[in-house]
C-alpha cells in the first residue's frame, strides 16, 4: 500500500469533504434565518411571544423525530439519493418561508425544513465513512462538523446584513438561493465511490484498503438491524456520551448571547460579537485538534482506538471550563472560559460523528448515526428549556451550568466504559429458512 500522503495518490476525497462541509455550513444558515428575522416577522404578522416560540421549535420538532427513520432510509437508499433529495428539500422550505403570509405557512414551512435537514448530518457521516480510510476520517469529520460551528460566526452576519438592507423575505430568499445552488453541486458532484466514474483506480484502493466502511445494504434488513442496533452496549455507549456533549453545545448555542446580556449586562450588538470569539475558537479546535492532529497521531503508528478517546474523553474534560464562568462577573474572563469549553466540546465533536462509520456493522452507519443524534436532538430541546426554569428560578446561570457539568461527567463516564474499544460490531446473524 502507497503511503498515506504519496502525491501519486489522487485526491478527489478530499473535494467531495469539501462539499459535505459546504452542505453543513449552508444547513445551519437556513436554521439560523428565523432567528435573525423574528424581530420583523413578529411584528407584521401581529404575533405573540407564544405563537415565536411555536415557530422557533417547529424545526426541532420533525428534525428530531425523523432521525432514526432516516437514518434507516440512509441505510437502505443511501447517501446520493437521501442526499439529493434532502438538498432540494431545503431550497423548497425556504421558498416557502420567503412568501409567506402568516403564522401557518412559516409554520408549515420550518417543519417542512425539519424534515429536509434530518438526513444531513447522518449523510456526512456515512458519505466520509465509504469515501475516506480511517487514517484520514478524524479530518474529512471536522471539515463538515467545523462547518456547523462556523456557521454561528458568518451566518448571522449574512442573514442579518440582507434582512436589515431589504427585509426579512429576501433573507430566506438567500437561503433559498444558496440551498438550491447546493443541490446542483451535490447533484452534479455526490456519487458513492464505486459510482464515481472521476475517481482513480489508485484513489479507490487506497480508500478501501485504508479501512473504508463498505458500500452496500445490510441484509437484515431495516427493522432488522435497528433491533440489532438497539440491542448493542457500543450504541448506547456512544448515544449517551454524545448526547451529554449535544446538552452543552445547545445550551451555549441558545443562551450564550443572554448569559452576557444578563450576567455581563452587554448590550444585544456587542454581546452578538463576544459571542462570536467562543466559535471561532472551537471552528479552530475542531479542525486542528478533532481533526488534523487524530490523523497525525493514527499515521504516527498510534492506537486508533486510544487517539480517537482520548481525543474525545478530554475535549469532554474541558467542557467543564463552563465552571469558570460562574465565578466571574469580567466578560473576558467569562468569554476565556467559555471559549475553552466550546473549543474541547468542539474538539470532541467530530470523533463523535466518526464513531458511527467506524463501529457500524455492515450497512448501518445511517441507523447508528440515526440513533445518535436522535437523543442527541433530544437533550438539544431540553437544555434550554432547563436552563431557562433554572435561571428564571434562581436568576444566575451558576446551577444552570453546574447541571450541564454534571450531565458532561456521565457522557465522559459512558465514553470510558460504556462505549469500550472503537471497532466493528459483528455483522448480525441472518437465519435462512431451509
Amino acid at each position: 500500500m502507497k503511503p498515506p500522503h504519496s502525491p501519486t495518490i489522487p485526491r478527489r476525497r478530499w473535494g467531495i469533504g469539501a462539499l459535505l462541509g459546504v452542505g453543513v455550513l449552508i444547513n445551519y444558515i437556513d436554521r439560523i434565518g428565523l432567528s435573525v428575522a423574528a424581530p420583523q416577522i413578529q411584528e407584521l404578522f401581529k404575533l405573540s411571544a407564544i405563537d415565536m416560540g411555536l415557530l422557533f421549535s417547529a424545526f426541532a420538532w420533525s428534525y428530531a423525530t425523523l432521525q432514526i427513520p432516516v437514518g434507516m432510509l440512509l441505510d437502505k437508499f443511501g447517501p446520493t439519493r437521501v442526499g439529493r433529495w434532502g438538498a432540494f428539500l431545503w431550497g423548497v422550505a425556504s421558498t416557502i418561508t420567503a412568501f409567506s403570509s402568516g403564522f401557518a405557512g412559516i409554520f408549515f414551512a420550518r417543519v417542512l425544513l425539519g424534515i429536509a435537514e434530518a438526513p444531513a448530518f447522518p449523510v456526512s457521516s456515512k458519505a466520509t465513512g465509504y469515501w475516506f480510510p480511517r487514517r484520514e476520517r478524524g479530518l474529512a469529520t471536522a471539515i463538515f462538523d467545523a462547518a456547523a460551528k462556523f456557521s454561528n460566526v458568518i451566518g448571522v452576519p449574512l442573514v442579518a446584513v440582507t434582512v436589515v438592507s431589504f427585509g426579512w423575505r429576501w433573507g430566506f430568499g438567500l437561503t433559498a438561493v444558496l440551498s438550491f445552488l447546493y443541490f446542483i453541486a451535490f447533484w452534479i458532484f455526490y456519487r458513492d465511490p464505486s459510482a464515481d466514474p472521476h475517481l482513480s483506480k489508485a484513489e479507490l484502493d487506497y480508500i478501501q484498503q485504508g479501512g473504508a466502511a463498505p458500500e452496500g445494504k445490510a441484509e437484515s434488513g431495516a427493522i432488522g438491524m435497528l433491533g440489532y442496533l438497539l440491542k448493542q452496549t457500543k450504541v448506547w455507549g456512544l448515544t449517551i456520551g454524545f448526547a451529554a456533549y449535544g446538552y452543552s453545545f445547545y445550551l451555549f448555542l441558545t443562551w450564550l448571547p443572554g448569559y452576557l446580556v444578563q450576567t455581563m449586562h452587554m448590550s444585544i450588538l456587542k454581546s452578538a460579537g463576544y459571542a462570536a470569539i467562543p466559535w471561532v475558537f472551537a471552528t479552530i479546535t475542531d479542525l486542528f485538534v478533532g481533526g488534523w492532529l487524530i490523523d497525525h497521531l493514527i499515521s504516527r503508528g498510534h492506537d486508533e482506538s486510544k487517539v480517537r478517546k482520548t481525543v474525545l474523553i478530554v475535549g469532554m474534560l474541558f467542557g467543564l471550563a463552563v465552571f469558570g464562568a460562574t465565578q466571574t462577573v469580567d466578560p473576558v474572563w467569562a468569554i476565556f472560559w467559555i471559549s475553552i469549553a466550546l473549543g474541547g466540546l468542539a474538539s470532541a465533536a467530530p470523533v463523535g460523528w466518526s464513531l458511527p462509520s467506524l463501529i457500524a456493522p455492515k450497512g448501518g452507519a445511517g441507523t447508528i448515526g440515526g440513533i445518535m443524534n436522535f437523543v442527541n436532538n433530544l437533550m438539544g430541546a431540553a437544555a434550554p428549556i432547563v436552563t431557562g426554569y433554572i435561571v428564571g428560578a434562581t436568576n444566575s446561570f451558576a446551577n444552570a451550568f453546574f447541571v450541564a457539568g454534571v450531565i458532561l461527567l456521565i457522557g465522559i463516564i459512558s465514553f470510558v466504559f460504556v462505549l469500550g474499544k472503537i471497532e466493528a460490531i459483528p455483522d448480525p446473524v441472518i437465519k435462512h429458512k431451509n
